[in-house]
């Protein structure tokens, strides 16, 4: 079978979760043949040159959405192609503007995928869609669906600069139009479309199932629409964020209602999906895999983690919510006087870097420096560190530090970092954030976000306890053996492939080396050698004589 894998911004260049997540997927279906189409999203993401890939990776093509000048920028449309753009852009632009007050009606839905399979046919047939885009035609046309009667207040508030706002982020949202990656001798070459996220990524397969019937697998570990909505900032205009949203919210919908399955990674990410507009039948959540290998030894020795040490790891940036943490440990240091914090991690950009400035200040005032007498040296209870120091060299040893895992997260999505304090058979308090529950079904305490009182009862509940705390660590660490292993991802994904492609059969006419025809290629169909009769025998009067 050959599949085409759609990233963006992550595998075949990056070595984040995503990259490793489908770096796992592909290397074990080794059985399957698969081109990737990354769309890159920065000019140092490119120079960092490609991961080592597999030899079952035939092909690797890659479009940047980084560039100042889309594709097509030269383009210059004639009369009939203008006319063309101003009535689809036109279109799509409406349906934006209707959908900006939360309507999800099927008319505004279909009005906007017929403008978008409109303006992607006079991509392919004009040489893109750039400049139009840019142009000073496509601005006004923009203008007039958001002066458009009936369209909502917010978009008829919008100024000349968040026009050329939106104009910009719609110019690159939609880049995948103009691609030429939909003949039969790139996308429409493949039995399978997966894109491994909502938004621009599954563009290409929604275009390939349009041009070529190719079906797509969405796969969402982080759901596109909710991490637009988490990075609209309140700088941003509220004409601005009110058509962007409107804009991701009529694309996510199409997208769910043209894919053949869509694979969640949680039951929040499902909700989400639901909400717009998939249908339950068409959802099978597979949960990430994770490699546990590296946390077998800690996993399998809890007697090394110091009793009275509770341990944090993560990115330091304000959704963590390390201040309720510190406050929280405050009172922990009043029930429990020899109680440790260990903060591991690094800052998530120039805001995540001011944070960890202010968390330092505040443990500096909440505990100041101690010392067992008059002749020792004083030391503060919380420690700050990051992996790779000397004193938090790997994430098993932090792990296995701590007697103790917390998470404090206000926003979360699918928390990994619990994921691996359970494979290393640690007790877990966490916040009610995200997929926290869904991941410790039963195996952890959890608490409301933003209460440091809960946080040091449930804390300082599992300190005291040390059975409670081994009986919880080893039940979490075999739910996340049973659930959350990179094998049971790899199977349930090969499942799936299966599914769709014998519910889907390509409908070319080919023949493998040995000219028999491929798998797939035709519907599995039952050939019957006879006639059946319309009564089936065992429904026949008997013929034995009574006795």
């Amino acid at each position: 079978m050959r599949t085409g894998l759609l990233t963006e911004g992550g595998y075949p260049y990056a070595s984040g979760d995503a990259g490793l997540w489908c770096d796992r997927l592909v290397r074990g279906l080794g059985q399957h043949e698969f081109d990737l189409y990354a769309l890159s999203r920065s000019r140092h993401q490119e120079e960092q040159g490609l991961l080592p890939l597999p030899p079952q990776v035939t092909r690797v093509r890659t479009a940047p959405l980084w560039t100042a000048e889309g594709d097509g920028g030269a383009v210059g449309y004639g009369r009939r192609a203008r006319r063309r753009f101003t009535e689809h852009y036109g279109e799509l632009a409406g349906a934006v503007c209707a959908a900006a007050d939360g309507s999800a009606s099927g008319t505004v839905a279909d009005r906007f995928a017929s403008a978008l399979y409109g303006l992607a046919e006079l991509a392919r047939e004009e040489g893109g869609l750039g400049a139009a885009l840019r142009s000073d035609l496509g601005v006004r046309t923009l203008e007039r669906a958001c002066r458009a009667p009936g369209a909502p207040r917010t978009a008829r508030e919008a100024r000349v600069a968040d026009l050329l706002t939106v104009t910009g982020h719609l110019e690159r949202a939609l880049r995948p139009l103009s691609l030429d990656w939909y003949g039969e001798d790139a996308l429409g070459a493949a039995d399978l479309c997966h894109a491994t996220s909502g938004g621009p990524a599954a563009l290409p397969g929604l275009l390939a199932r349009h041009f070529c019937g190719v079906p797509l697998l969405v796969t969402e570990y982080g759901v596109h629409l909710r991490a637009h909505y988490l990075g609209q900032g309140p700088g941003a205009a509220p004409a601005v964020r009110a058509l962007l949203a409107a804009f991701h919210g009529r694309l996510a919908t199409e997208i769910y209602r043209r894919a053949e399955i869509l694979t969640p990674g949680n039951a929040h990410a499902r909700r989400w999906q639901e909400r717009c507009g998939a249908d339950r039948a068409r959802i099978r959540t597979v949960y990430p895999g994770m490699a546990a290998d590296g946390f077998t030894e800690a996993g399998e020795s809890p007697d090394r983690a110091d009793p009275d040490t509770l341990v944090w790891v993560g990115r330091v940036e304000p959704a963590k919510d390390l201040v309720s943490l510190l406050h929280a440990f405050a009172e922990v240091r009043r029930r429990e006087p020899g109680a440790r914090l260990r903060i591991v991690g690094s800052p998530g950009g120039p805001e995540g870097t001011a944070y960890l400035g202010h968390c330092r200040a505040l443990a500096a005032q909440l505990f100041p420096d101690e010392a067992e007498g008059a002749h020792a040296v004083g030391c503060n209870p919380v420690s700050f560190d990051e992996i790779g120091s000397p004193d938090a060299p790997t994430l098993p040893e932090v792990y296995a530090s701590g007697a103790v895992v917390v998470l404090s997260s206000v926003v979360e999505g699918f928390p990994t970092g619990l994921i691996e304090a359970m494979f290393c058979g640690r007790a877990t308090v966490s916040t009610d954030a995200g997929a926290v529950v869904e991941v410790i079904g039963g195996t952890g305490l959890v608490v409301p976000p933003r209460n440091p009182r809960a946080l040091a009862d449930a804390c300082v509940a599992l300190l005291r306890d040390p059975e409670r705390r081994a009986r919880l660590g080893a039940a979490a660490r075999a739910r996340a053996l049973e659930l959350f292993t990179v094998e049971q991802n790899v199977a349930a994904f090969h499942g799936i492939y299966l599914e769709i492609v014998s519910h889907c059969p390509v409908r070319r006419d080919l023949l493998d080396a040995s000219g028999a025809p491929l798998p797939f290629a035709a519907p599995a169909e039952s050939h019957v050698p006879a006639h059946w009769p319309a009564t089936p025998t065992w429904a026949l009067p008997t013929t034995e004589p009574a006795r």
